[in-house]
């Protein structure tokens, strides 16, 4: 595993493994096989619906809490200072655990000042190891920057060959604030990119390897999906190798600026 240093100098793992969409047993079977290849970074979320069996997963593994890195989000309808703490409470529970490697607010959306003072003192008593947010353009984290006592740690957006948000990522460095990429795989669309196909074939690795590859090169914390044991397993093979500085720009210049989810100047959830 290869780590990043977030703001506060925790050590945040490079390669985590996404939960998104994921349920029920399924969702323990494939949080199990990703700890069994060596995954310790584990993202849910409190919307996903599947912090019980992420937690579950978890203690089954017989690995010490201590080992892993979670992080989960508050969702959209839990803004507000009470109401950012309770559901701080209901995802500990759930999760089966009584501190956050990484809590995040999930969406930009009103009241989050309210919130996000919350977040601080949980950050401040110990209760969370790093605070951050997820989906936030550089204007929404300026919004928030007029009332936050601490700066977010971590933005966790949507991040691929096709949406490189070139811009929001240098904003991100010179403010120390470590990015995260879901959905880096576009749902599947990166395997009919001609580019990649010519890489995969260059560096004798999978198309996915390679994208995963792109953005740890490129010091983005990247959060692969999959509920396949195969796939899995595939996704964690990726710190045998590097990609050059020229097949990177390659794979920049594939930025088309398309996304696979909603656009946070434009959601209504």
């Amino acid at each position: 595993m290869e780590y990043f240093k977030l703001s506060n100098g925790i050590q945040i793992p490079a390669l985590g493994f996404g939960t998104w969409k994921v349920k029920g047993d399924d969702c323990v079977n494939a949080v199990k096989a990703a700890i069994e290849v060596g995954y310790r970074h584990i993202d849910t979320a409190w919307v996903y619906k599947n912090e019980k069996e992420v937690g579950q997963a978890i203690r089954e593994s017989g690995i010490p809490r201590s080992d892993f890195f979670i992080t989960t989000k508050c969702w959209n309808d839990h803004r507000g200072y009470e109401a950012t703490m309770k559901a701080f409470q209901v995802s500990c529970e759930n999760l089966g655990t009584d501190y956050l490697d990484l809590y995040l607010l999930h969406w930009p959306k009103p009241l989050d000042a309210e919130s996000w003072r919350a977040m601080e003192e949980l950050y401040e008593t110990g209760k969370i190891k790093a605070i951050g947010v997820s989906n936030y353009h550089q204007h929404h984290l300026e919004d928030l920057k007029k009332t936050a006592r601490i700066l977010p740690m971590v933005d966790q957006i949507e991040f691929s060959p096709r949406l490189t948000q070139e811009p929001l990522m240098a904003y991100l460095k010179d403010e120390g604030i470590q990015m995260e990429a879901w959905s880096p795989l576009m749902q599947g669309q990166i395997f009919d990119i001609d580019v990649l196909k010519e890489l995969a074939v260059k560096y004798n690795k999978s198309i996915a390897q390679i994208v995963l590859r792109w953005n740890i090169d490129k010091g983005v914390v990247v959060l692969p999906k999959s509920v396949t044991p195969s796939r899995i397993k595939e996704n964690f093979e990726v710190f045998d190798f590097k990609l050059s500085s020229e097949d990177i720009a390659r794979i920049n210049a594939l930025n088309q600026n398309i996304r696979t989810g909603a656009d946070p100047d434009n959601f209504d959830f």
